[in-house]
């Protein structure tokens, strides 16, 4: 009979307690799928004594990660505990140098290390696994990285923080501001304490680096994206954009360009007839355009214990196949190096809200800067008193008229060259609200 796969774990909170108890609980079915069994033979955690629901007996407990890692009965260690830096950069190293699979779930440390630890899963024959780093239960690594092999991919997008996706829901289908939408995130545990790692758009980054590096085969770079957040987005624009046949998401969007590889993260206006636009509340989406199919798109949990657990073990499964998959799609030495691409070369449409003032020929103005720039527009309408949309008339107003215009294709420094003359016309007040369109 074939030895079973043994296994180290470095982390047994939510995640890593739930993958102990999946590995129990399904131990004929991976046997039978894997051609062998997998056995946990060591832990480590900050609390040892900590309640955790899971049978402990005959499993060694380390004093710490490292000599997981370096536990001669290991074969592939499972790092859970998080972070960008040691502990985790540390242990997963010595365990890839030691010739050991690694299975993780940190985006953050594959976010900055990917390159450096794939190269030492390279150089000593071990896997290099993460599928629960990006998107949770949704198996889009596997799917870009294998079953995409051979399909040159366009463009990655995605809804990629159920933190922000539940926020937006909640302030599109309830009216309640960013403010208020947040706080009850907090309070049903979705949201940190701390939030701005989730709402000011990082968490997104992160994994939209590691899907472009696979799509696109470029060196896993977070710096490269340009991040926006959706702190700024209030309840009219969604109102707005319902109006318009549009939906607002926080879209991570990796591409091909004329210029490179365009990676951004910001609040984006998608057609409500598409897919994307059919994801609520804390699920997570990826669409993949390929060059000759259908764009895919995969939904599912992004987040939670069990969602994770489950493609750690899809992860620790594979190993236990000895499927072997280069980290990053293909060798770190045909990897290119990209930077970040300035927002000013992006092009698209664009959904701009303006407090127009009560002066005459405001309108005429504001057209005549966007014409200036070579930008068209596909409509410009003006709020209506009773909430809904209705085209500009020049019916004076006693105060500031929400104008809202939806510009076709044009470049972003343009829009922006645009709208600053629109503001030291002094003919609006305030800053303009703008927001991306992301067309199908």
């Amino acid at each position: 009979m074939v030895a079973p796969l043994k296994v180290g774990i470095a982390g047994l909170g939510t995640v890593g307690a739930e993958v102990v108890r999946l590995i129990e609980a399904q131990q004929s079915i991976l046997s039978a799928r894997c051609g062998r069994g997998i056995k946990v033979v060591a832990v480590t955690a900050r609390n040892k004594s900590k309640k955790r629901g899971i049978d402990l007996r005959g499993i060694d407990w380390m004093k710490d990660p490292l000599a997981v890692a370096t536990h001669p009965e290991v074969d592939c260690f499972v790092e859970l505990m998080g972070g960008a830096g040691d502990p985790a950069l540390s242990s997963i190293s010595a365990a890839l140098a030691a010739g050991k699979s690694v299975v993780t779930a940190n985006k953050a440390l594959v976010a900055k290390h990917g390159v450096k630890l794939a190269t030492l899963a390279e150089k000593h024959g071990g896997a290099l696994n993460y599928e629960a780093a990006v998107a949770g239960a949704v198996p889009v690594i596997k799917t870009i990285r294998e079953g995409l092999s051979g399909t040159s991919i366009n463009r990655v997008y995605g809804i990629l923080n159920g933190t922000c996706n539940y926020i937006l829901t909640r302030m599109e289908q309830e009216g309640l501001s960013f403010a208020e939408c947040l706080k009850d995130a907090q309070r049903l545990g979705y949201a940190e304490a701390e939030p701005s790692f989730d709402v000011d758009g990082y968490d997104t980054a992160q994994k939209l680096a590691i899907l472009a590096s696979l799509a696109f085969g470029t060196k896993v770079n977070e710096s490269a994206v340009s991040v926006e957040g959706i702190s700024t987005i209030a309840a009219e624009d969604l109102r707005a954009a319902a109006d318009l046949g549009y939906r607002i998401k926080l879209l991570g969007v990796a591409m091909r360009t004329k210029t490179g590889i365009e990676q951004r993260v910001h609040p984006t206006m998608v057609p409500l007839t598409s897919s994307i636009a059919q994801v609520m509340g804390v699920t997570n989406a990826v669409t993949i355009d390929g060059a000759g199919i259908a764009p895919i798109t995969l939904v599912g949990p992004g987040a939670g214990g069990a969602a994770t657990a489950s493609a750690v073990l899809a992860d620790v499964a594979d190993v236990a196949r000895n499927v072997r998959a280069l980290p990053f799609a293909q060798p770190v030495a045909k990897l290119k190096t990209t930077t970040k691409a300035p927002m000013e070369r992006h092009e698209g449409g664009y959904y701009i809200r303006l407090m127009a003032r009560d002066l005459a020929g405001t309108a005429a103005r504001i057209a005549t800067r966007l014409a200036e720039q070579k930008i068209s527009l596909e409509s410009i309408v003006q709020k209506h008193p009773n909430g809904g949309l209705e085209p500009i008339d020049g019916t004076k107003k006693s105060s500031p008229v929400p104008v809202i215009l939806i510009t076709y294709a044009t470049s972003e420094d343009a829009m922006r060259r645009a709208l600053q003359a629109v503001q030291k016309d002094k003919v609006i007040s305030g800053k303009p609200q703008v927001i991306r369109i992301e067309k199908n």
